[in-house]
C-alpha cells in the first residue's frame, strides 16, 4: 500500500491494512532512513566504517524540518468527510490515491464542524516532513506533497531557529518543491552528487523528521537501481535498504562523500510496517528538475504526442523483430510532433537521440526531459526494416481526440475464429448500444471470448474493436478474414491485431496454425 509520509503534528498513527487489486503493495512518502549495517561478508565488499558521527556531524545542519498549515472550508465541494482536500503526488484514478488519502489525513485545529458547531465556516490541518538546504541564500528541496496547497509553511532548522518559507515552484509529477527562506547570515547548505556513479552495496546516510519529532540519522545500502513505481513512470528510483517513517517524506540520502544522492520518497510494506524497502528519487534527476524550479517555478517538458506500449516476445515475433525491446507506437495524437515527424501506428521506437530504448518506460523519461523545440533523430523500426525519422519536441498543447468517419456496413456478418478463440462481428447500431462502442470507432467487433483461449490469456474482452491487422485497418469481418488467411497461406505463425478499448489503442499478439 502507499501512504504519504507527511505526518499530522501531535497525533499517532494507526496504519489499518489495506488491500488492492496490484500484486504489490508500497508505501509512499518520503524514503528516509536505512538499516544500520554491520561488515559485509561478500570478498572484497567495503567494510562498515566505525562510525557515521563525522558524517552525520557535517550534514545535519543543512537537513530542516518542514511544517505546513492549510486552512480549510469544510463546505469545500470535493473534499472528504471531514473537509480536507489535499492532492495525491499520483495521477487521477490511481490506486494508490485511496491508501495516500488515508495516510494524510491532517489533524484538526481550530473550528471545529459537529452538534457543537454546526456553522465552522473553516478550519486548519497541519502536516510535517523533511527538507535539505541546497544553497547558502535560503532555498531548500522537499516532496511536493509535504507543501502541497499548504497556507503556510514553517522551516525549522537543527539549531532551532524557524522561518517562514515561500513556495518557489513545485513538480507533482516528480513529487519534487523548492522552497525559499529569506535570513542575513549564509546558511549551511548540502550539494548534489552524481547519483548514475552510485552502486548497489554503496553506503548511504539519511536523515529525516520521522513522525514530526525533529532530526533523526539511519544508515543503510544502495539495495539496488532502476525500480519503477506505479505512477512514477518519469523516475528511476534507487531502492535502499532503508526502514521510513512518516516524516520522512523530502528527506537527503547521502553517500559517503557527504553528497546528496537521491531524495527519499517511497517504501514497499506488504502491510503498513517498516520491511526495509525504501526508493528515492535519483539526484540527478532531482537536480535538473530542481533548476529548472528555481528558474522560473515550473518544470519545462516535452510532448511527443503518442500512445505506447511495451514490446513482448510475441509483439516482437508478429513485428519481425528479433528482441522484445523499444516502445510500440499504439497511436498518435493529431497534429502532434510525432504526426509532425512522420511517426506511425505500429512503429517500435528503438532510439531516441543517444538514448538506447529498452523498455516501453525509457521512452518516456527521455522525451520528458528532452528540451522543448530541440530537434533530433529517432530510430524506428516500420515493416521490419529500420528507419530513421527526424523530430522536433513541442510543449505539450491542447490535444484534441481522434476521430474516425464510420464506415456503412451492407450486412452484419459474424465469424468465430477457432485458432484465436474470438468470435467477431461487423458493426452495428445495435452491436454499438449492447457493446458501449462509440459512434467514431470503426473496424470489427469482438463479441465473444471462449473460456481458456490465447485471446482470453491475452486480455482481449467482448466489446474490444479490431481495428487492423498488423497495420492494415480492417472495416469488416470479411476483411480481418480475409487479412488472415493470407497470412496463414504465407505461413504466418502470429497475428498482430490493432485492438480499441473505450478511447485506447494497443497492439495484441495472437498465435495462428498454418493454413
Amino acid at each position: 500500500m502507499i501512504y504519504s509520509a507527511k505526518t499530522r503534528l501531535n497525533n499517532h498513527y494507526s496504519i489499518p491494512p489495506t488491500r488492492y487489486s496490484h500484486a504489490r503493495k508500497a508505501i509512499t512518502a518520503g524514503a528516509v532512513t536505512a538499516v544500520l549495517m554491520t561488515s559485509a561478508s561478500i570478498a572484497y565488499a567495503r567494510p562498515a566504517p566505525e562510525s557515521f558521527a563525522d558524517l552525520v556531524e557535517e550534514v545535519s545542519p543543512a537537513v530542516v524540518n518542514i511544517a505546513t498549515i492549510t486552512e480549510r472550508d469544510t463546505g469545500t465541494k470535493g473534499s472528504s468527510p471531514e473537509g480536507r482536500n489535499f492532492q495525491s503526488p499520483f495521477p487521477e484514478g490511481h490506486p494508490f490515491n485511496d491508501f495516500f488519502e488515508k495516510f494524510t489525513e491532517p489533524r484538526q485545529f481550530g473550528n471545529r464542524s459537529g452538534p457543537n458547531h454546526p456553522q465552522a465556516p473553516s478550519r486548519k490541518v497541519s502536516g510535517a516532513g523533511s527538507g535539505f538546504i541546497i544553497d547558502a541564500e535560503g532555498y531548500v528541496v522537499t516532496n511536493s506533497h509535504v507543501v502541497n496547497e499548504a497556507d503556510k509553511i514553517k522551516i525549522t532548522l537543527r539549531d532551532g531557529q524557524s522561518y517562514d518559507a515561500e513556495l518557489i515552484g513545485e513538480d507533482p509529477t516528480t513529487d519534487l518543491a523548492l522552497l525559499k527562506i529569506e535570513t542575513d547570515t549564509a546558511l549551511p547548505f548540502v550539494e548534489f552528487g552524481n547519483s548514475d556513479t552510485a552502486r548497489v552495496g554503496d553506503w548511504v546516510l539519511t536523515v529525516g523528521n520521522p513522525f514530526g519529532l525533529g532530526g533523526s540519522v539511519t544508515a543503510g545500502i544502495i539495495s539496488a537501481r532502476g525500480r519503477d513505481l506505479p505512477g512514477g513512470t518519469l523516475i528511476d528510483f534507487l531502492q535502499l535498504d532503508a526502514p521510513i517513517n512518516p516524516g520522512n517524506s523530502g528527506g537527503p540520502a547521502f553517500n559517503s562523500n557527504s553528497k546528496v544522492i537521491g531524495v527519499n520518497t517511497a517504501i514497499f510494506s506488504p502491510n503498513g510496517g517498516n520491511v526495509g524497502i525504501g526508493f528515492a528519487i535519483p539526484a540527478k534527476l532531482a537536480a535538473a528538475v530542481i533548476d529548472d524550479l528555481r528558474d522560473d517555478g515550473k518544470v519545462d517538458r516535452s510532448w511527443l504526442g503518442v500512445r505506447i506500449q511495451g514490446v513482448t516476445e510475441d509483439i516482437a515475433k508478429g513485428f519481425g523483430l528479433e528482441n522484445s525491446s523499444g516502445a510500440l507506437v499504439a497511436a498518435v495524437e493529431d497534429g502532434s510532433p510525432a504526426a509532425s515527424a512522420d511517426l506511425q501506428r505500429g512503429d517500435i521506437i528503438l532510439q531516441w537521440g543517444d538514448t538506447t530504448i529498452g523498455s516501453v518506460n525509457d521512452l518516456p523519461r527521455a522525451v520528458a526531459f528532452t528540451p522543448v523545440g530541440k530537434t533530433l533523430e529517432i530510430k524506428v523500426w516500420r515493416e521490419k526494416e529500420i528507419e530513421i525519422l527526424s523530430v522536433t519536441t513541442a510543449a505539450p498543447a491542447e490535444r484534441e481526440a481522434l476521430a474516425s468517419a464510420e464506415k456503412t456496413k451492407p450486412e452484419n456478418r459474424q465469424h468465430k475464429f477457432e485458432d484465436t478463440g474470438i468470435t467477431l462481428s461487423d458493426l452495428t447500431p445495435d452491436l454499438r448500444t449492447r457493446f458501449h462502442v462509440d459512434e467514431e470507432a470503426a473496424g470489427v467487433l469482438v463479441i465473444e471470448v471462449e473460456a481458456g483461449s490465447e485471446a482470453e490469456e491475452k486480455g482481449v474482452q467482448p466489446g474490444d474493436v479490431i481495428l487492423s491487422v498488423g497495420l492494415d485497418p480492417v472495416a469488416s469481418v470479411e476483411e480481418l478474414a480475409s487479412e488472415i488467411q493470407s497470412l496463414q497461406d504465407e505461413k504466418v505463425t502470429v497475428v498482430t491485431l490493432g485492438v480499441q478499448r473505450n478511447d485506447q489503442e494497443s497492439f495484441v499478439a495472437l498465435k495462428l496454425s498454418a493454413a
